[in-house]
């Protein structure tokens, strides 16, 4: 199939609400040097793609300015150096941005390839979500079988990634949710324990329990200080996002008195090497539990990448459970 020198895409045309996400045509791009090109069958939606749409997440230099950090599809070129990928293989991968367009490119140590079995609507699920969950969880937090673990947004891309990735690995798993739907679909996924947070005090459950040895929060705000007293001696909590703001009073003396790490990331704005390794981990650890059964992307919703303004009404109305993908091929 040859391609064409254009391609539909979806834009910000400025920062603003899900309405400033609008179609336009764009010329398909040229990989450089260690870059594939993607044919991009389905791109997932994830909530920095709505924070760079409200202008306070500004892509990395050099990476394209439209939305999208993971896709699903076919390579259709390479770049110079480009060893591993040749032109018809079936790839998910991470994205620096462009993941909103027929077409997009990514360093080629960025793309996995699809997991047996497995179709492209749910691949485009697991590169953003997956490494962002390896990397904080296991690599940064360091859990370990056996301890209490503790996600909040259990419901969420990356919650229901997490739940089941931590019990793979034998972890104890509890969760916050925002109802008791959500509570019971974390559950099903294999939480050990999910509390409607809208009802329930995690501070408490988890003090029940012995404290948590681990806490990831996507969170922030008035959860900083309640996650540090959910925490056991010696917890680590892992901070990757901020939706109630990044400011709050903290008493450090609990965090020395207890010996608490805290610690935490953001995936985008690290370097192309950092993410290689992420890849190479996930690649190794996480899609072995995807062939054995252990884990498998929650699928939500799909929208025509036309309708991408209705995709983030979805995410942002946090209804969803999962996974919000992008159907880009016609």
């Amino acid at each position: 199939m040859e391609m064409s020198h254009t391609m539909r895409a979806v834009e910000i045309r400025e920062p603003g609400g899900p309405e400033v996400l609008v179609p336009v045509t764009k010329p398909v791009p040229v990989p450089k040097h260690g870059q594939i090109v993607i044919r991009v069958a389905y791109a997932g939606v994830n909530r920095p793609d709505a924070l760079q749409r409200a202008g306070s997440y500004a892509p990395p230099a050099n990476a394209s300015p439209l939305p999208g950090l993971e896709a699903s599809g076919t390579v259709v070129e390479v770049g110079p150096g480009v060893t591993r990928w040749t032109i018809g293989d079936k790839v998910c991968a991470l994205l620096p941005g462009g993941g909103y367009a027929e077409y997009v490119t990514t360093p080629e140590s960025h793309a996995l390839p699809v997991p047996a079995g497995m179709g492209l609507r749910e691949a485009a699920c697991l590169p953003e979500t997956c490494f962002t969950v390896w990397s904080n969880v296991v690599m940064r937090g360091g859990l370990k079988a056996g301890e209490r673990f503790l996600v909040h947004g259990g419901s969420s891309g990356i919650g229901t990634t997490a739940i089941q990735i931590a019990k793979a690995l034998g972890a104890r798993v509890f969760t916050t949710a925002g109802s008791d739907e959500k509570c019971a679909a974390c559950e099903a996924l294999g939480a050990d324990k999910a509390l409607n947070y809208r009802t329930g005090d995690f501070v408490a459950m988890m003090h029940d329990e012995g404290g948590a040895q681990l806490i990831l929060d996507m969170v922030g705000g008035s959860y900083l200080p309640r996650n540090v007293k959910a925490l056991a001696t010696e917890g680590r909590l892992v901070q990757i996002a901020f939706l109630t703001g990044a400011k709050v009073e903290l008493n450090f003396a609990e965090v020395m008195m207890r010996r608490l790490l805290i610690t935490g990331s953001t995936l985008r704005p690290q370097s192309d090497l950092a993410k290689a390794r992420i890849a190479a981990e996930v690649e190794a650890n996480v899609w072995p539990m995807i062939a054995g059964g252990k884990f498998k992307p929650v699928m939500d919703s799909e929208f025509v990448l036309e309708d991408a303004a209705k995709a983030h009404e979805r995410m942002e109305s946090s209804g969803h459970v999962g996974k919000i993908v992008l159907k880009v091929e016609a």
